[in-house]
């Protein structure tokens, strides 16, 4: 009987648990202040008009959209992760200087699409459609046109 009300239990608990992570929409006031600070120092003139809060199971990531149609996501220590900006491109601010590097010497004038963090480097999409993946020095592992 022991083992029924505990199996039970741990079931309930882990329903709660993951009924109460996923997806919801957020007031952009409300999201974390460094997030409202790199918006405000990255893309100014432009404002948050859709948040979002991805729930995982130990973590919280949030995405936002700008006025501009710039998206951006968070990771769970609420520093950018993924940048795509297909209209006015990636500001060079956040562009990681060997990135910045690489792309300003292999195609001039180019501006970047998006760029998104990974485990080894970086992903990035050039506005001219050539999708490169580079490590963490900048060094080219791989290149899509």
């Amino acid at each position: 009987m022991n083992n029924k009300l505990f199996l039970a239990l741990a079931l309930l608990c882990s329903m709660m648990c993951l009924t109460s992570c996923g997806d919801k929409t957020v007031d952009p006031a409300q999201l974390p202040q460094q997030i409202q600070s790199f918006v405000k120092q990255t893309f100014p003139g432009q404002t948050i008009s859709f948040a979002q809060k991805d729930c995982d199971f130990l973590c919280s990531h949030y995405e936002i959209t700008l006025t501009d149609g710039t998206q951006v996501s968070f990771d769970s220590d609420d520093v950018w992760d993924k940048i795509e900006s297909p209209m006015q491109g990636v500001p060079a601010s956040v562009v990681p200087a060997p990135v910045a590097t690489y792309v300003n010497t292999s195609f001039p004038g180019i501006g970047i699409k998006k760029i998104d963090k990974e485990r080894n480097g970086y992903e990035v999409d050039l506005l001219n459609g050539i999708e490169v993946k580079l490590n963490q020095q900048g060094a080219l592992m791989e290149m899509d046109d």
